[in-house]
């Protein structure tokens, strides 16, 4: 018995999922970033997003502890602990995170493995530039050649409807109405806050979704001068990214206290559930920081990889051979008997073709 929302990983699927943490590993520290771990176990915290849904713990002192659910604010606390000599600087971290509340979308999961990174101490359309382009080579590694990455700019959002001045929870009810793209709804709230010359621009917000073409029809809006910038910034970010297929949703307004400048999440056909998401949360947990997540449970899910285990080429009894076989990159698996009958059934039993035998390799029928 394992708890609810744990699972085993059985061959081949652990190879896999180890394989793929190998090249998102490989990846990141090519683009200079560094690996470092993090603990599992933190001090609970009532302030952080997801407190309600943590595992707590009691320590022998009586301090409450909680088990990992966020990987973001444990480097925010690494920084703050170790404070980097050199800025900006670059971390990947991977491993698990828990969460009490299992995840419906996914089975019931309650224990993920994750995979970052996050570009600390630089604001810039630059630095949103790398780890856009990182986000998108992480998908080619993982083998999602033809994904996209949604794009949104909550800060363009916030921006827009604090410069109408409203009270905060009918800026609130804006929000949810945009961040939904209920356009009707969204027309009968600004008539009845008068909003004034900013509604239609506001109002024009759910239908900013598609390409690059996008950001000339928001340009053409009437903006605050900050909605301004904030777009001033996309766009020079874009400008640095040609070659990456991106679509634009500038109607995202999720999590706008949070995320300060873009926002992105990234799809493959067939698959509802986005395989990556970050974005830029200067101030939130780090004075300037921006990074993105990978669930390698979606990914596995996304990739429908096979079921079945694949077998080695060779069964040896002679293990100079087996070894020469293994430099040259074969698969081979060394016999635990010398009653070569029992080992070609074996072997015809499980599907390996060949048997090392003095010297030779034997056929198995």
């Amino acid at each position: 018995m394992i708890p609810e929302g744990t699972r085993y990983y059985l061959p081949p699927e652990a190879r896999l999922r180890r394989e793929l943490a190998e090249r998102l590993t490989a990846l990141f520290h090519g683009w200079g970033y560094e690996l470092v771990e993090l603990p599992a176990l933190e001090l609970y915290d009532p302030r952080h997003v997801l407190a309600e849904r943590s595992f707590k713990l009691v320590d022998k002192t009586g301090d409450v502890l909680a088990l990992r659910s966020d990987f973001t604010s444990a480097l925010a606390n690494l920084v703050e602990a170790f404070p980097p000599e050199h800025l900006p600087v670059r971390y990947q971290y991977a491993g698990q995170v828990w969460l009490r509340e299992a995840d419906a979308e996914l089975g019931r999961v309650r224990e993920y493995t994750q995979f970052g990174v996050e570009l600390v101490g630089v604001s810039s359309p630059q630095a949103d530039a790398e780890v856009l382009e990182l986000a998108w080579e992480a998908l080619r590694a993982l083998g999602f050649v033809g994904a996209k990455i949604e794009v949104g700019l909550p800060s363009l959002v916030r921006d827009l409807l604090e410069s109408v001045g409203l009270e905060p929870s009918k800026t609130e009810a804006l929000r949810q109405v945009i961040h939904r793209k209920n356009i009707p709804e969204l027309a009968s709230l600004l008539e009845a806050y008068r909003v004034g010359h900013l509604a239609p621009s506001i109002l024009a917000l759910p239908d900013l979704y598609g390409g690059r073409e996008v950001l000339r029809e928001a340009h053409r809006l009437s903006l605050s001068e900050k909605a301004k910038a904030d777009l001033d910034w996309l766009e020079e970010v874009l400008t640095l990214l040609p070659q990456v297929p991106l679509l634009l949703d500038l109607g995202r307004a999720r999590r706008l206290d949070y995320y300060t400048g873009i926002n992105f999440q990234a799809y493959t056909q067939d698959f509802g559930l986005p395989l990556l998401g970050g974005g830029r949360y200067d101030g939130t947990l780090l004075p300037q920081a921006c990074g993105f997540t990978v669930g390698l449970e979606r990914v596995m899910e996304a990739l429908r990889l096979p079921s079945e285990a694949g077998v080695p080429q060779v069964l040896a009894v002679d293990r100079a051979l087996a070894r020469q076989l293994r430099a040259q990159g074969q698969r081979v698996e060394l016999a635990w008997t010398d009653d070569l009958a029992a080992l070609r059934r074996y072997a015809r039993s499980r599907g390996i073709p060949l048997i090392a035998v003095e010297g030779r390799l034997e056929e198995i029928p």
